[in-house]
């Protein structure tokens, strides 16, 4: 059954040079970038917060940005400046290499962050605001049509970028898009007081190991879950543990069910403790939940380049490079976790937390200090004034599952946020952007460029 909805006129709320779809910081940086290049911008966010999986999710790791052999820096631009602003609210742990995750964030102090950022660099912000469809004309989108409190609106651009990580803006102005099979796990964070204090108050048992047992036995084999830090607030951890496969986030129903049941494994731990540990846990107690899923992938845009991973795990160079990193391949499944790393070490762990180590490439082979993203991997298939960054680049599956982490994604935002500059600046289709003169302009605002 469907229901007929009446034609209207939708009133024009904003005109600018480029409108990006998701505010993550992936989003929130292709805006700074193209903010500093001289561009008006608009900056569309479905959360009450920028920040995306970092804030949103409170999945607050950004991961190493030393090449492999912790010699050479190979990421900065505005993670650095973003780093050094929760440096001073002292709201951030930072680990030394050769840790794979480098910095911890507080996420609540990170959205304060954020927006000053966008404020800073005169970005239109609307928050609280659901992209719904495009206006294309002759192949080029023109507008986007957004809800918010006030109902439906419109934003028009010269240029485009989705960075909405599920491809709201690419699949539906009508450009190709891909699942891989089957999509890695969704996860779910909750914050909680009381398990530091238990903890210490049981010298010789691990906690936490005694949860992954009881969840092994209670019905959540694929869960493995994990406590961390939260930066500034002493006695609260942060919990990581609902994960759940076979999860479509971009499907609103399975979206709805997984947020429910991501709330109910969370809650189901803390009562295992409580009832394993009985009066010494009984200041054990949720402080907070996440306000969405952490995703890890739904849909990739079909670009002009898929990056595989062979390239990806070589070292490959491209002449469009825009991007560097050195996270191992993580494919997550219902069998356990992959792990391959530029050295060639392989590690397949299972569900209940086992590590089998081997290696995929022999020893004598050279081990690249970084791996390289290129530019034509965010320009979709036909189009001339939209490109995607984070999540959605275009990927095989072993190859996404590196460069999916946030201090990958992020310098995606800064490439497609340098790159509209450039189209608009220069009357140009986003795939005629030259790549020296991206690469030259990323390098001018701070990025490594190699």
């Amino acid at each position: 059954m469907t229901i007929l909805e009446p034609a209207r006129r939708v009133p024009v709320a904003h005109e600018a040079d480029l409108c990006i779809v998701g505010g993550s910081c992936t989003g929130l940086f292709a805006a700074v970038r193209a903010a500093r290049q001289g561009l008006r911008v608009a900056l569309v966010e479905q959360h009450g917060v920028l920040g995306g999986m970092v804030t949103a999710a409170q999945i607050t790791h950004w991961h190493c940005a030393m090449d492999v052999f912790c010699e050479r820096k190979v990421i900065g631009g505005l993670a650095d400046e973003v780093v050094d602003r929760m440096r001073r609210r002292d709201a951030v742990v930072e680990l030394p290499p050769p840790s794979r995750t480098q910095t911890k964030f507080n996420p609540a102090v990170l959205a304060c962050e954020l927006d000053a950022l966008a404020v800073e660099n005169g970005i239109r912000l609307f928050l609280s605001t659901r992209f719904s469809v495009p206006i294309v004309e002759d192949g080029r989108i023109t507008a986007v049509v957004v809800e918010d409190k006030s109902g439906r609106r419109a934003i028009r651009a010269k240029v485009f970028i989705d960075a909405s990580g599920d491809g709201d803006l690419v699949r539906r102005a009508g450009f190709p898009a891909i699942q891989h099979t089957p999509l890695q796990p969704a996860a779910y964070q909750v914050l909680a007081a009381g398990i530091q204090s238990l903890q210490a108050s049981m010298p010789g048992v691990s906690v936490w190991d005694e949860v992954r047992t009881l969840a092994q036995k209670h019905g959540f084999p694929n869960s493995n879950p994990w406590l961390d830090v939260l930066p500034g607030v002493p006695g609260i951890s942060n919990v990581f543990g609902a994960r759940m496969n076979g999860v479509d986030a971009s499907d609103p129903d399975q979206l709805t069910a997984a947020l429910i049941e991501g709330r109910r494994i969370s809650a189901a731990y803390l009562d295992m403790i409580r009832e394993r540990f009985g009066d010494a846990a009984k200041d054990v107690a949720l402080v907070a939940v996440a306000q969405t899923l952490g995703i890890r992938e739904t849909w990739h845009a079909m670009c002009r380049h898929r990056v595989t991973s062979d390239e990806l795990l070589r070292g490959t160079r491209f002449d469009d490079a825009i991007a560097n990193g050195i996270y191992p391949v993580d494919v997550h499944h219902p069998g356990g976790t992959l792990l391959r790393y530029l050295d060639g070490r392989e590690d397949l762990i299972a569900p209940s937390g086992e590590h089998d180590w081997g290696r995929w490439r022999p020893e004598d082979e050279p081990t690249p200090a970084c791996y390289h993203i290129p530019y034509r991997s965010l320009v979709p298939e036909g189009a001339t004034n939209l490109l995607v960054a984070g999540r959605l680049i275009d990927a095989d599956r072993e190859a996404y599952g590196a460069i999916r982490v946030m201090v990958n994604c992020n310098q995606t935002g800064e490439a497609a946020g340098a790159a509209a500059a450039l189209a608009v600046e220069g009357d140009l289709d986003v795939g005629d952007v030259p790549p020296q003169q991206l690469r030259a302009a990323l390098s001018a605002g701070g990025s490594i460029v190699i």
